[in-house]
């Protein structure tokens, strides 16, 4: 088992910064790829960012390309997601998730376990 919480949600103005971090602790963290997901009001789970196990290669969804950063600090059993220049359609619940395969994958199906989520709002 992999127990997952995120933080640094909160509400910020269109064209601000956040922070979000997801810790984990359970099995050995290296041994999972991790993943931010997002679900707007009346939409689906989305796929945002990736970040793999083996060498921390990177992946994104083109709506984030370019403004959000992931990372892992393997040491601290965390990995994190920088968001710069949020938008008004940011505005979503976000969860991570952890995947035991070895490169990202931006199904949901392929993730193991997630977080209970936190939520960005981004006001115009």
């Amino acid at each position: 088992q992999v127990q997952l919480v995120e933080s640094g949600g909160g509400l910020v103005q269109a064209g601000g910064s956040l922070r979000l971090s997801c810790a984990a602790s359970g099995r050995t963290f290296t041994r999972y790829s991790m993943g931010w997901f997002r679900q707007a009001p009346g939409k689906e789970r989305e796929f945002i960012a990736g970040i793999g196990r083996i060498n921390g290669g990177t992946y994104y969804a083109d709506s984030v390309k370019g403004r959000f950063t992931i990372s892992r600090d393997n040491a601290k059993n965390t990995v994190y997601l920088q968001m710069n220049s949020l938008k008004p359609e940011d505005t979503a619940v976000y969860y991570c998730a952890a995947d035991n395969g070895l490169w990202v994958s931006v199904q949901l199906h392929e993730y193991d376990y997630w977080g209970q989520g936190t939520q960005v709002t981004v006001s115009s």
